[in-house]
């Protein structure tokens, strides 16, 4: 049934290489990958500067928390930039006397930690570190150049917009992440939602050092295959974010059945790490059945590397029918858009079954 579906589609092909060739091997993949890499780069995206030489990282803030069950650490990231030095801020909150723990990277919508979409005590309960990036300490959620936006030269077709630019400084948060003896560097996952949900993805597609990659609710752009999309379009998220994106991607609104690239491909740069998508029932606006066709589509890509990647019945599950067994996992819950208690629950349930 799913394959079906999939097939009427007509998804550009995730294992055939530019020059017509089948990849057929991990070795042919990361050949592939990096193919994939420029072309969302180029039509979706924007192209993301090199990473800096090194960051400095200065703890400003240090005390406990949650009735002495974690330590937080407010810690100030700086780097070289082509017009000079760049800092933003994030918040490290680790479990009280524990060493390399797992850790959730997670983009924020607000500075408040916990908040309505960040369960912070239960995420340390479970033995999860935390750090936390508010992303407009970045740059803006708008159409200003600003933050860090100003401090790169951009080409106004292929030159990042601000997801790109969320991504990075995610990036640079895990450069230091690395360097902590509380943290377990190889077991890092980054999430986020809706937009954040989208910057995820780009960030864990560019950057293989994260163990898992987390989309809740991201719909367009997204998780969601834009071919036969029933909710948000090219053109509705491009006439009302154009600066998420590279310039390019204006051209394919209204066109989505003739891009050279769906979402899949996005989602598909996890492989062979852990990648999750989580959707509520009721988000018609971010598709997602599509959302879920998306993952299967990009199954293909943890095969090739013997893995399962999206593993379950052939048909799309019901609510509360968590997807757990492959390396793509999944669930739908009840409710609108929104990152739920329930969604964290889940993730976290994923992540100790395949211990990343």
């Amino acid at each position: 049934m799913i394959q079906g579906l999939l097939e009427k589609m007509k998804l550009p092909a995730l294992l055939i290489n530019c020059k017509g060739e089948a990849v057929q091997s991990p070795a042919a993949w990361q050949a592939r990958r990096q193919e994939l890499l420029e072309m969302l780069s180029r039509e979706q995206f924007g192209h993301t500067p090199a990473a800096p030489a090194s960051i400095q990282a200065e703890v400003e803030k240090q005390e406990t928390a949650f009735g002495g069950k974690a330590v937080q650490r407010r810690i100030r990231i700086s780097f070289d930039t082509p017009v000079g030095a760049f800092s933003f801020p994030y918040v490290l909150l680790t479990p009280a006397e524990k060493m390399e723990c797992p850790a959730f990277l997670s983009l924020n919508f607000v500075p408040d930690i916990p908040n309505h979409c960040l369960p912070a005590e239960e995420v340390i309960d479970h033995g999860f570190a935390l750090a936390v990036l508010y992303y407009q300490d970045v740059t803006s959620d708008s159409g200003e150049w600003d933050g860090m936006a100003c401090h790169y030269p951009r080409d106004e077709r292929t030159g990042w917009g601000k997801i790109g630019m969320w991504a990075f400084a995610a990036s640079r948060v895990m450069d230091d992440l690395l360097t902590r003896p509380e943290i377990d560097g190889s077991r890092v996952a980054i999430t986020g939602h809706s937009r954040l949900g989208k910057t995820a993805l780009w960030c864990g597609a560019q950057d293989e050092r994260f163990s898992m990659v987390i989309s809740n609710a991201s719909g367009c752009a997204g998780a969601a295959l834009a071919r036969g999309n029933t909710g948000e379009r090219v053109k509705n998220i491009i006439d009302r974010f154009p600066f998420w994106f590279c310039g390019n991607y204006r051209s394919w609104a209204n066109r989505e059945d003739e891009m050279p690239f769906d979402q899949h491909m996005l989602l598909a740069l996890a492989a062979p790490r852990g990648l999750y998508v989580s959707s509520g029932s009721q988000d018609g606006w971010a598709c997602p059945e599509n959302e879920f066709l998306g993952c299967a589509a990009a199954g293909p890509a943890w095969q090739l590397h013997g893995k399962a990647g999206l593993a379950g019945p052939d048909q799309a599950p019901g609510v509360h029918q968590p997807l757990h067994e492959g390396w793509i996992g999944h669930h739908i819950r009840p409710g609108t858009h929104f990152f739920s208690r329930t969604d964290w629950g889940y993730h976290m349930a994923f992540r100790e079954k395949h211990n990343i």
